[in-house]
């Protein structure tokens, strides 16, 4: 049986931005031409990373789950002062899951602990 050359591919971004660039994706981008600020070249690459998507509107994962995080515990919150807690170990359960999740994504400084009915009070102003 003959062997298949299996074609080893290290740079996935870099093929990705070529092919991009061959389909005109990278046709009339702002900026384009003009040299980047001095500021792009001192400090830290990833805060500069962080500034620029910012700008451009991108949004981190675990940006996005904060958000719905904070819904949710808002909401069961509201729920738990209305007397309807039938379904808030289940919502409980299912907010502690995102937690995780967001733990797993955010910068260290930013994690937090589970949420309990006997702590979402807590919880809820932490999470604003």
């Amino acid at each position: 049986m003959a062997e298949e050359k299996q074609e080893i591919r290290t740079d996935l971004i870099g093929e990705i931005l070529r092919e991009y660039e061959k389909t005109g994706g990278m046709d009339n981008l702002p900026g384009a031409g003009k040299p980047l600020p001095a500021e792009y070249f001192s400090g830290d690459l990833f805060q500069h990373f962080q500034r620029i998507a910012n700008e451009q509107g991108y949004k981190p994962h675990w940006l996005k789950l904060q958000h719905e995080i904070r819904g949710q515990i808002q909401e069961a919150l509201g729920k738990l002062e209305a007397g309807k807690t039938k379904d808030l170990p289940l919502r409980i359960a299912r907010i502690n899951e995102k937690i995780h999740e967001f733990n797993k994504s955010c910068p260290p400084p930013l994690q937090k602990g589970s949420v309990t009915l006997e702590n979402i009070s807590r919880m809820a102003s932490r999470w604003e």
